[in-house]
């Protein structure tokens, strides 16, 4: 019955995300601050560790390509406000790197245990590397879980949002490894009709199924 019950608190994708009010290194930021932009939320197990350092460092450097797509970052460690601090300090003064985004201190695990960042089997007491996209609307569009050990691509959440901001714009969906200026896949016909006609629509097709079309 535990383990039921945490997989209904779990996230779930084009649902509204877990809504929040954490106190982080930029003062106290909710969710609908957000409202409007793209949030990427992701969560570190701990400040002062190598692996964290190095996405802390990638995130930082990408900030402003987040921007350009409407996207705001916001860190995540069950670690306090000082610590937070005190290690945005040591990446600047030994990595000569700033960190401009807001960091939550989730000493409470309030809003790691909202979205599912605790995983027992990898640690009880830190949040494992689980980043979260969430629209305009609040609603959450991804999730992605690392393990402890292995720090994550910050590229591909950048490619990633962007995908998602083009699935939306345009109705279709995007291929494996989806870059801007690829060709996107045009929705599969929903009815015998269509599924007819689809082959003399214009579209770069395989199989009545499986088109592709330039934006």
């Amino acid at each position: 019955m535990e383990n039921e019950t945490a997989i209904t608190r779990m996230p779930r994708i084009n649902e509204p995300a877990p809504a929040f009010e954490a106190v982080t290194t930029h003062g106290v930021k909710k969710l609908e601050d957000y409202k409007g932009k793209w949030l990427v939320l992701f969560s570190h197990p701990a400040d002062f560790t190598p692996v964290c350092t190095t996405e802390f460092i990638a995130f930082a450097k990408r900030a402003d390509d987040f921007k350009k797509r409407n996207a705001e970052l916001l860190g995540l460690s069950i670690d306090s406000t000082y610590s937070h601090l005190a290690w945005e300090r040591n990446i600047k003064e030994k990595f000569g790197q700033e960190i401009p985004f807001p960091i939550i201190a989730d000493l409470n695990m309030k809003v790691a245990n909202a979205y599912g960042m605790i995983h027992p089997g990898a640690a009880d007491t830190s949040a494992v590397r689980a980043t979260f996209i969430i629209d305009p609307e609040g609603v959450l569009r991804a999730m992605v879980y690392y393990p402890m050990t292995n720090g994550r691509s910050i590229d591909e959440f950048l490619r990633l949002l962007t995908a998602l901001q083009t699935s939306d714009e345009h109705g279709v969906a995007t291929p494996e490894g989806w870059q801007p200026g690829d060709k996107v896949i045009v929705p599969p016909p929903q009815n015998a009709d269509s599924a007819e006609a689809r082959l003399n629509e214009g579209y770069e097709c395989v199989d009545w199924y499986f088109c592709k079309k330039d934006l």
